[in-house]
């Protein structure tokens, strides 16, 4: 019988932080004009947390099923894999997430959006696919991350989905610049997501997940790896060039040694225990990309 531990662990608490970092931005660009609403990131935060709940149980229920996180798995072992919780126990958590990210998200676009039928339309397609798509990942017959296609999800979902998303939400429109900083967003998730999958490569090459790491070899997807660091930091940039009003927007770029540090330590480090790490401080080091980039435009 599995305890709070073990779902907890299943829940993976470290991930929370990359999954939030999207909305954040989202909310803060829509504080720097004047449309932040605070019942809309009460939701958001909510539907963001059941959605990366929802992932994180059925990427540990699909990888145990396809193999990924067999025995000989470097990285951290799953629940289901290790037998703490069950595959019965662990489609029901599935199931019940999926209803209340649903719900969440419904009530988050009423609040929002109230009955504008048209782009309430378009925002409950985009949130059945989000649930699809954290389902899908690894679970069901044809999972999209043993074809690679996991990078392109992360990129649509924590970056342009999640920015442009909850920034709509707050001030009923998009501005097309915003798109820079959702790319940004995004594509330091795909970083954490290459990172991980580095870390993976021997045991994805066995269980047939071919993953982008898997596709071009170490050394290849090191290369990946910086382009998608750089490209982040890049878009940042050009951002505050194309909106520019005070030296404070600059405050962001603290947060690029901690990016270097974790492009040095891809690298160099090729034990999976002592790459594990690097997965949070990436993450983390997003969620401070995100603060900084966020009170800069705000100050």
């Amino acid at each position: 019988m599995p305890n709070t531990h073990n779902w907890i662990e299943a829940a993976r608490p470290r991930t929370l932080p990359l999954a939030l970092a999207s909305i954040g931005m989202g909310a803060f660009l829509a504080a720097s004009v004047g449309s932040f609403r605070w019942e809309v990131l009460v939701l958001t935060v909510l539907t963001t947390i059941l959605l990366q709940v929802l992932s994180n149980f059925a990427n540990d229920y699909g990888d145990s099923v396809h193999g990924a996180d067999q025995a000989g798995r470097e990285g951290p072992q799953r629940t289901v894999q290790s037998g703490v919780i069950s595959p019965t126990a662990m489609r029901r958590a599935i199931v019940l997430f999926a209803l209340l990210s649903f719900i969440s998200g419904v009530t988050l676009l009423l609040v929002s959006i109230q009955w504008n039928v048209q782009v309430l339309a378009v925002f409950l397609g985009l949130g059945l696919l989000a649930i699809a798509a954290a389902i899908t990942y690894t679970a069901g017959k044809k999972p999209y991350g043993y074809a690679g296609l996991g990078d392109i999800s992360v990129l649509i979902f924590f970056g342009l989905v999640g920015v442009l998303g909850s920034f709509y939400l707050h001030t009923g429109y998009l501005n097309l610049t915003t798109l820079l900083p959702a790319l940004s967003c995004g594509l330091f998730s795909v970083a954490v997501l290459n990172v991980n999958n580095i870390r993976d490569i021997k045991t994805d090459l066995l269980a047939g997940k071919k993953s982008i790491p898997v596709r071009l070899g170490r050394n290849q997807a090191v290369v990946y790896h910086w382009v998608l660091l750089t490209s982040g930091v890049l878009c940042s940039i050009v951002y505050v060039l194309l909106s520019y009003n005070t030296v404070y927007q600059w405050i962001f770029l603290i947060s690029v040694p901690l990016l270097i540090r974790n492009g040095v330590a891809v690298q160099t480090k090729t034990q999976a225990a002592d790459l594990d790490p690097y997965l949070k401080q990436l993450a983390l080091t997003t969620l401070v990309y995100v603060l900084t980039f966020g009170l800069g435009h705000l100050l």
